[in-house]
């Protein structure tokens, strides 16, 4: 996986591991937030349980599924799977959290996007984040992490979180990368790119992110899908801007564009 470290994140990781406490990390949308926890897992060769927050999620949505319904049809119907119908573990199915409190080596759990949810809902996981255990309602079993998991937790600034939530964690902003940084990511994912095309894409890429008024200016992974075109098309871009649509997202901003450029 490409991905470059900054020495800043690289020390959040760090302080996150020494104080055994979630890493949140906050920056706007296509900063590389997600892919961190997915290179850091691949790159120590850890497993990685990955939670993607959607509105409706509730804590218990991370930690384990009962399913009740298997369990009713199992009971009235002919059960040729194997499963216990009077054993509620044969219906338990653990979710991302779960999965990394009961793994029995050091992992990595994402829980992407945490923003998106209910304003209660990072209050809601702080026993089990601090504690790395919970208990199964309907067996009374105990998961308890022995290998406490490293958890990556993201979010793009939508609402603010909970004081408590932010107490428990290690903070670290993902500001855009400037012009060299951005050139040893762009380099990461395509090699030994002509460097003049690359210089005429970065200059218009920059030029774009100062227009204030964009409803979305385009981001780290707008550029690489715009670069992966222009690579490929062997074109060099000039003040035509070709293939913007890999870069903006709306017609409101293409208007803004034709307007600057």
């Amino acid at each position: 996986m490409n991905y470059v470290l900054a020495q800043d994140l690289e020390q959040a990781i760090k302080v996150a591991e020494i104080t055994e406490r979630p890493l949140l990390i906050k920056g706007e949308p296509g900063t590389g937030k997600t892919l961190l926890a997915q290179y850091y897992a691949k790159k120590n060769n850890f497993p990685i349980y990955q939670w993607h927050i959607k509105s409706t999620s509730k804590a218990i949505d991370g930690l384990y599924f009962y399913d009740a319904l298997t369990r009713l049809n199992d009971s009235r119907f002919e059960n040729k799977s194997g499963r216990d119908v009077e054993n509620a573990d044969d219906y338990i199915r653990l979710q991302p959290m779960g999965q990394a409190f009961a793994s029995d080596k050091k992992s990595i759990l994402l829980i992407d996007e945490i923003d998106k949810a209910d304003v209660e809902f990072p209050n809601d996981l702080l026993l089990e984040l601090d504690k790395m255990e919970f208990t199964i309602t309907e067996t009374g079993k105990m998961i308890k992490a022995q290998i406490r998991p490293l958890v990556f937790i993201t979010s793009n600034n939508e609402r603010d979180l909970p004081d408590a939530f932010l107490r428990r964690c290690v903070f670290h902003y993902i500001n855009f990368p400037e012009w060299d940084l951005m050139t040893k990511i762009v380099e990461a994912h395509f090699g030994d790119v002509d460097k003049k095309l690359l210089t005429n894409a970065l200059d218009i890429f920059y030029k774009l992110r100062e227009i204030d008024d964009f409803t979305k200016k385009p981001s780290t992974s707008e550029l690489i899908d715009w670069l992966t075109v222009l690579v490929r098309q062997g074109t060099n871009p000039d003040k035509t801007l070709p293939y913007i649509g890999a870069l903006l997202k709306n017609e409101e901003d293409l208007e803004l564009v034709k307007k600057c450029f």
